[in-house]
Parts: structure tokens; sequence; C-alpha cells
């Protein structure tokens, strides 16, 4: 009951990530019930498994957001004074969790509802049964089947924010400044086995490339993720290096002191663009490349990282509003703000863009042999 009153009292802006996360959610359960209703109405057909495992995107995209969302949920962050009142770091984070299972919930719940309309076992609405034909509307639902699926986001989701906002024990060095990220080796070398895997599953049968390439693809998605950080934490050493300007020195600094909460975002959107290129590359001069459902997959996809980004960087300007306030006081004029924003953007662009580019290349070479 306090994680729904805390979810009507929030602010529109955070509303509006909820929403995201429903949304998410909602798209992702009409996805799996598409899924089930398809290897239902074709027993036979041995891609149902491939159709089933490429829906593990989704959800970990959806599952992603949700965490990142209720990581930067205000109203679950520590204040002076809550602990007295039973809201300790604890409570907070069974709060956090709370509110993120009410999101998925409600997004679940509007994909069944949505799925059956369009099936036409609701009728007295508008477009009832529009897709039966698309949705096998003559197999029967199983309903504990579709419920199965439609918990599988909320309890992940759930799950993966009580452990990510879990209470830590405070470091005793907490006061100084972090060093510089250490996982571009592992990084490079998880990237590097991911397109080996890649490479590999190219030469088997058709029907074993599905499991092998989502290996791939996740090997290097979590390579570029370690390596986000590092190379963000690199770029601002490149904008310090050669006799800068305090516009320079200011724009380094700040991508140096947000690298971790930065990188790793930029490194999962960079992996999605890359998925991207490649398969544009291995399967865009095919007649029919992509269905509506894989469309409905692709899309969650990237708005899911895309959102988990732009989460990041409100939660980065959020974390430097006290300098920026010193700054403006010391005089510093607006512009000079806005055109550290513009240069720490270019230099990322710079960065990751043909990174993108090139693990996409790679990606696409064994496709299209």
């Amino acid at each position: 009951m306090l994680a729904l009153r805390l979810t009507r009292g929030s602010h529109p802006l955070v509303l509006l990530r909820r929403l995201t996360v429903a949304a998410a959610s909602a798209g992702v359960g009409f996805l799996l019930l598409c899924t089930l209703m398809h290897a239902l109405s074709h027993p036979d057909d041995r891609s149902s498994v491939g159709r089933l495992l490429w829906c593990v995107l989704p959800i970990a995209a959806t599952v992603y957001l949700a965490v990142a969302v209720a990581r930067t949920d205000p109203g679950t962050r520590p204040r002076s004074g809550l602990s007295a009142v039973g809201l300790g770091p604890v409570r907070l984070a069974v709060l956090a969790a709370a509110s993120t299972a009410l999101s998925c919930t409600l997004g679940s719940m509007l994909a069944l509802l949505f799925f059956l309309h369009l099936r036409g076992d609701l009728t007295g609405l508008p477009f009832d049964g529009a897709a039966a034909e698309l949705l096998f509307a003559e197999t029967p639902l199983p309903l504990p089947a579709a419920l199965t699926l439609l918990s599988l986001v909320p309890l992940i989701a759930t799950a993966s924010a009580a452990v990510v906002l879990r209470p830590r024990p405070a470091a005793p060095d907490a006061e100084e400044p972090a060093g510089a990220p250490a996982g571009l080796p592992w990084g490079v070398a998880l990237v590097a086995v991911g397109l080996a895997v890649e490479t590999y599953v190219s030469g088997t049968e058709a029907d074993s490339r599905p499991p092998g390439v989502l290996a791939g693809w996740a090997l290097t998605a979590a390579g570029l993720w370690l390596a986000g950080p590092a190379l963000t934490y690199l770029c601002g050493r490149l904008l310090q290096s050669a006799g800068p300007s305090a516009l320079r020195l200011l724009s380094g600094r700040i991508l140096m002191a947000e690298s971790r909460r930065i990188g790793r975002p930029l490194g999962v959107v960079c992996t999605v663009a890359s998925g991207a290129v490649a398969a544009v590359a291995a399967y865009g001069s095919a007649p029919r490349p992509w269905g509506p459902m894989t469309a409905l997959g692709t899309t969650l996809v990237v708005v899911c990282t895309t959102a988990a980004l732009l989460t990041a960087a409100v939660e980065s300007r959020q974390s430097r509003t006290e300098a920026t306030a010193d700054l403006v006081r010391l005089g510093a004029p607006a512009t000079v703000l806005r055109q550290a924003a513009a240069l720490r953007a270019g230099v990322l662009f710079m960065v990751f863009v043909p990174l993108t580019l090139t693990v996409g290349a790679l990606a696409a070479a064994p496709l299209t042999r």
C-alpha cells in the first residue's frame, strides 16, 4: 500500500519512467503469449524453441530498464529522519522492489487483456478479434501456462531490483575519488569470444544456430558492458590531454567521474546498435526478413536500452546539481555548461559510433558468407 501511495504522489517524470517500465512489460508479455500460441498451434515446428530463446533479449532489456528506474527513484532514496519512522535502507529497498513489481505486474495484466481482446475472447469492445488469425484464435489459450510466462518479468525484475538496491556497508575510503575502471581487458576478451562463437555457429545447421548466436551475442553484450566505463573514462582523459582549456578540463573531469554511471548503459546501447547493424547486413536483402513479432521484440530492446541510457544521464545530471550551482555562483555562464555537455556528447559519439560499426561488421561477416 505504501508503494502504491508513493507511486501516485510521484513527480510526473518519475511516473513517466514507471509507465515506460509498465509498457515494456506489457510488450514482453504480449510477445511471450504470441510465442506460446505459435508453439501450441505448430507442435511439430522445431523453430518454436528458437522463438522462445529470442524472447530472452526483450526480457533482459525490460529487466535492465526496470532496475535502472528503481535505482533512480527519488522516493526510495535514504533521507535523514526516515529511519526514525521505520523507513531505513532495508525498508526503502523493499519499497523500490515493490514499486518495480507493481509496474511490471500492471504491464503483464494489460498484455493479457489486450491479447485476449485481439483474439476475440473478450467481446463488446472495438477491434475485438481484429488479429484472430495472427494470434491463432482457433487454439485455446492455456491459462496456467500464460500466467506462468507473464509472471517472468515481474519476478525477475523485482528480484534484480532487490539485489541491486540492497544495503551495503560503507567503504572506509568512500571519501576518496574512485580510480579508473578496470574492465577494459575483460571486456575486450569477452567481445572476442562472443564474435568467435558467432563465427563458429555460422557454419552449423540452421536449426542449431539460434542458441549459439544468442550465446555469442550475450558474451559480446557483457564485454561491451564491462568495457563501456573504461572507454568513457579514457574519453575524459583524452579531453584533458595536450594543453586543455578550462572547457575541456571541465568536460573531461565530469566524464571521468561519471564513467561508471554512463559507461555501462552506453555499452549496452552500443551492443544493441551493433546487433542491428549485423542484422541489417545479414538479412536486410531478404524478401520479408522481419515479421510483426520480430519488429515488436526489436522495438522493445531499442526503447528499453535507450530509456535506460537517458535515465542514467538524468541521474548523472542530478548528482551534479550542487557542483553546477557552485559554478554558476562563481560566475560561470550557462553557455559554458551547455558547451561542456555538447563536448562530452561529441567525444562519446566519436568513440562509440566507430566501435559499434566495427563490432556490427565483424558480427555480420560470418553470417553473410
